[in-house]
């Protein structure tokens, strides 16, 4: 990159330069060079990925197990070359699951969807503690690493549909356990999720309100017009690159009108939701949540909760830190989840909480 900006550098102070021979050769090598890093950059998630799925089961494999299944989704939403061989194919993407080790057959268990955060990212273990506390309450739970994920390549990176189709590839997640697991119970299954994942989740809600019986929505993204109002231009870049929207919201506001909650909540249908942010977030400002609460009471929409926490340390982690404020805030989250879903083993203080932290030899 720092080559790229010497040689536009030199374009501009050094007229007709380009005209010397052999600069053409450079701008390909260039080219070449940043299409190296660039896969180098995803051969390394694919490893870092690779590295985290074992220290999953070092992390989590005393209490549940542990699997990924391959799974697909819908087919691209804009197909490249729509004549070439494999086009219009459903997508592939993996899916983790956890089952807990308590579980037994012939019993059914309640089942929550975790659609993970991050404009791409993927279901790391930093989410160790908050799997731990499910799988302890007795919840089978199902992560889609759904397309655009990081961690399995430049191509399935490059099928991010943001607030898209990736919303259908973690309801064939919910599906795929329905199908496949005589242990899930269809009648008991809740979402929740964090920032991307919270915006998922609602989506989720919004357009398969039969498909859930209870959501929790943290920090969730929620208004993509104005986000693009408050972050950086290479934050926008990645919304408008030629493999995702495409455009700006400049160029097609509807479009991020479309993939944004506050300005879909006309869907909700009164699945029970809890929804968290926090002040200081410094990822998905406070202003997008309140946005997304004032369109439902607006709508006047029943059977959802809120609560704005005032400058929580963590500020955009907040409710998924380990101190114990946070750990109180999501005895709230699962008290909620509980209510409806109904575990085995609810958590009934914060103690209990506590404990599912632990791991003893």
């Amino acid at each position: 990159m720092a080559l790229c900006l010497a040689v536009f550098a030199l374009c501009i102070y050094a007229p007709g330069v380009l005209a010397q021979p052999g600069m053409t050769d450079i701008y390909e090598k260039i080219e070449q060079v940043d299409n190296n890093f660039e896969f180098l950059g995803h051969r390394l998630d694919v490893l870092e990925k690779m590295i985290d799925d074992i220290y999953w089961y070092n992390k989590v494999g005393d209490i549940g197990y542990i699997d990924k299944v391959y799974m697909t989704g819908p087919p691209l939403a804009h197909e490249p070359n729509p004549t070439a061989q494999g086009a219009g194919n459903p997508v592939k993407f993996w899916s983790y699951i956890f089952i807990p080790k308590t579980a037994e057959n012939g019993k059914k268990y309640p089942l929550l969807v975790f659609p993970h955060g991050g404009v791409h990212s993927n279901l790391s273990t930093y989410y160790t503690h908050i799997i731990r506390e499910l799988l302890t309450q007795g919840y089978i739970i199902v992560a889609a690493e759904y397309r655009g994920s990081t961690g399995y390549g430049a191509s399935h990176y490059r099928k991010i549909d943001y607030g898209g189709l990736e919303i259908e590839d973690v309801d064939a997640s919910r599906q795929y356990m329905i199908d496949n697991y005589d242990i899930v119970d269809k009648n008991r299954i809740g979402i929740l999720g964090w920032s991307h994942g919270g915006l998922i989740t609602l989506h989720n809600i919004f357009e398969y309100p039969d498909n859930y019986d209870v959501a929790f929505a943290g920090v969730p993204v929620s208004d993509l017009i104005a986000r693009m109002g408050y972050k950086t231009q290479s934050y926008r870049d990645i919304y408008s690159a030629d493999y995702h929207i495409g455009k700006t919201a400049y160029e097609d506001v509807e479009e991020y009108r479309r993939r944004s909650p506050a300005w879909q909540v006309h869907k909700y249908q009164g699945t029970p939701l809890l929804i968290h942010t926090n002040t200081n977030d410094a990822d998905v400002n406070v202003l997008e949540v309140e946005h997304l609460i004032k369109s439902l009471k607006a709508e006047g929409k029943k059977n959802f909760k809120y609560e704005i926490f005032q400058d929580i340390p963590g500020g955009h982690s907040f409710d998924r830190m380990d101190h114990m404020t946070a750990k109180n805030i999501r005895m709230k989250i699962y008290n909620h989840l509980n209510s409806v879903l109904k575990p085995e083993n609810p958590f009934k203080t914060v103690k209990d909480l506590q404990r599912a932290g632990y791991r003893f030899e």
